[in-house]
C-alpha cells in the first residue's frame, strides 16, 4: 500500500492544536482593510476553530494531523 498523500493546499490553511481540534484562519483579513475598524482587524488575526461539519472532510485532505 503506497503512503498517503497530504493535500498541500490545506495542510497550509490549517493547523492542529494539542487537543485533536482544527485551526483556521479568518476570512476578510486580505484587501480594503481601511474601511474596517481597527477593533474587526484586529479579531481577524486569532485563529479560530474549525465548525463540527468540516472536519471530517478535512481529516481526509490531512492524513497524518
Amino acid at each position: 500500500m503506497p503512503k498517503m498523500k497530504t493535500h498541500r493546499g490545506a495542510a497550509k490553511r490549517f493547523k492542529v492544536n494539542k487537543s485533536g481540534k482544527i485551526l483556521r484562519s479568518k476570512a476578510y483579513k486580505s484587501h480594503i482593510l481601511t474601511k474596517k475598524t481597527t477593533k474587526r482587524k484586529r479579531n481577524l488575526r486569532k485563529s479560530t476553530i474549525v465548525s463540527d461539519a468540516e472536519v471530517k472532510k478535512i481529516k481526509v485532505l490531512l492524513p497524518y494531523a
